[in-house]
């Protein structure tokens, strides 16, 4: 199976399956020299692990990591990073119901079709599991990042038709303070009773996460084909159930003029930056220094706790009813995963532009 593998110079390959032994990533390209801060990871771990509030799956793991390689009395030696968690609390008989029939929006059918085989256990390699071996890539990214000044937050801020209000003051450091992973209390109150309630329905909901990224140095990114939007939308797109992104002004920039939608410059200080961001940090493919903004549309989780029409694989008719323990809504989980994602774009951008000019490479 191809596919596995993204980056160009930070670069990771992920490995495993829902119901499989375990969930792995072998991350090639760190720098040598960092102080590994194994706590971070973990604790990014437990923002995305399954089981930790009542409006998201009940399966229960801890995500207990073990670093096979790639790191000596504490720091990394440039070396291949391998790092596994074993799965914990798999019921795979909760998927023998559907083995033979393909539960719809999900990747059963087309899953079979290409390979000629699926592991119907949870989804196998399609389902969300797999996304934890990016939050540990994408920890220890961020870990890099950090000491460069850049600064990543994601946060949930529409759930269904309930949306946050984007004139209201954020404090980040209030993500965390709840279980749906909004800043304000007040709209994070109403989506949390949302979900409850389509829970209840034995439904699921959508709804979007919104992430800044501050620090940005100037010229990171490429014109053509590897535009640092470009690349950020590939990778929010890679993750599980993701619809839709748009940077900045995104789908807004429709209704808007040249002359309303336009950046212009100002000079303080010294210092050249925009008045305004619709262009969300990125002009031209490359950042300008702005913080870079954009938002990520997730669509309602496919397995539902009812009864909806299907075939089997032999095309016959049938019905396909949800069972097992499923997340109502993804976006509170779905928060480090974006992080995450976001983190390992921007650090090999940050590593190709060291390649880009001969004074950065003689020290000129």
């Amino acid at each position: 199976m191809a596919g596995n593998t993204f980056g160009t110079l930070y670069k990771i390959t992920t490995f495993g399956e829902s119901h499989g032994k375990g969930i792995g990533v072998v991350i090639d390209g760190c720098p040598s020299g960092l102080d590994l801060d194994e706590s971070h990871i973990f604790a990014e771990l437990q923002r995305r692990k399954p089981g930790q509030s009542k409006i998201v799956t009940q399966r229960h793991e801890n995500e207990e990591f073990e670093i096979l390689s790639g790191v000596f009395e504490g720091k990394t030696t440039g070396t291949p990073l391998a790092i596994f968690i074993r799965n914990q609390d798999q019921r795979s008989k909760d998927y023998s119901h559907i083995m033979d029939k393909y539960r719809p929006s999900h990747a059963d059918f087309t899953y079979s079709k290409k390979y000629g085989i699926r592991d119907y256990r949870g989804g196998g390699r399609s389902s969300a599991r797999e996304t934890a071996a990016r939050v540990i890539a994408g920890a220890i990214a961020m870990q890099i990042l950090t000491k460069m000044g850049i600064n990543i937050n994601a946060f949930v801020n529409q759930v269904g038709s309930i949306k946050l209000d984007s004139s209201i003051p954020l404090d980040y450091t209030k993500i965390d303070d709840n279980i749906i992973r909004c800043p304000d209390p007040e709209t994070a109150t109403k989506m949390i009773e949302l979900i409850t309630a389509i829970k209840k329905q034995g439904d699921t909901i959508g709804g979007a996460i919104h992430c800044n990224i501050s620090g940005m140095p100037v010229g990171i990114g490429a014109p053509v084909f590897d535009k640092l939007h470009a690349e950020l939308g590939k990778a929010m797109l890679s993750i599980n159930a993701v619809k839709g992104f748009e940077l900045g002004s995104g789908f807004g920039a429709i209704t808007m003029k040249g002359s309303e939608h336009n950046d212009a410059f100002e000079n303080i200080d010294g210092k050249i930056s925009t008045k305004t961001n619709f262009s969300g940090g990125i002009q031209g493919g490359i950042s300008n220094g702005m913080d870079i903004t954009f938002n990520v549309a997730f669509k309602p989780v496919a397995t539902i706790i009812q009864s909806q029409e299907s075939v089997d694989k032999e095309g016959n008719a049938t019905t396909v009813t949800g069972k097992g323990r499923h997340d109502p809504c993804v976006v509170p989980r779905a928060v480090p995963i974006v992080e995450s994602m976001a983190a390992m774009v921007i650090l090999d951008h940050i590593l190709i532009d060291r390649s880009t000019r001969l004074d950065d490479l003689i020290g000129k």
